[in-house]
Order: structure tokens, then sequence, then C-alpha cells
């Protein structure tokens, strides 16, 4: 899966929140864009989501942290199957590919 930034960026309207933005972005890939994480930066809620752009190197990669001795990155594909997208409970987004 293509993941054009340029392309996603002119297609993306304004958002007023955290959830009209995961609404749309879901919209746009659905099944592969998933919450990661969550904080509050400089007094703002940021959720992280990771848009999976290669599904069987990503679960590889996901499924290696389940494992109680640890995890090895061996595929250096790995930090190509995803990107990560940072929406604050304002609506603003950052991309990180």
């Amino acid at each position: 899966m293509n993941f054009d930034l340029t392309s996603i960026s002119e297609q993306m309207p304004d958002f007023e929140s955290h959830s009209e933005a995961r609404e749309w972005f879901n919209s746009q890939f659905p099944g592969r864009f998933l919450l990661r994480n969550e904080d509050t930066l400089n007094g703002k809620r940021v959720y992280f989501y990771h848009v999976v752009k290669d599904p069987d190197v990503y679960q590889q990669y996901m499924e290696s942290f389940a494992k109680q001795e640890g995890h090895e990155i061996t595929n250096p594909h790995t930090f190509e199957s995803y990107s990560t997208v940072e929406i604050n409970e304002d609506g603003d987004i950052s991309f990180s590919l």
C-alpha cells in the first residue's frame, strides 16, 4: 500500500476534533488505522495511530512484542510496514512516514 502524503493532505479536510479526524482516517484506511497510544503534550491530548501498509510484516512486528524473551527485528522492511499519524484533541494532524 502506497502512502502518498501529498495526496492525503490534499484530500484531507480541516478537522475540528480528534473524533472527526479519526472518522475520516478510518474511512480512508478501513481496518488499517489502528490506535497505538495516547498522551498529553503541551496540555492537549494527543492520539498516536498506525496506518498499516504491509499487514503481514506489521503483524509479525506486533507479535514479536508478545514474546516473553523479548523481540528481535529481522525484517528490514518492518518500519516501512506502517506510518504514524498523530491527532490532537483539536483535530490537528502530524504524519511520520
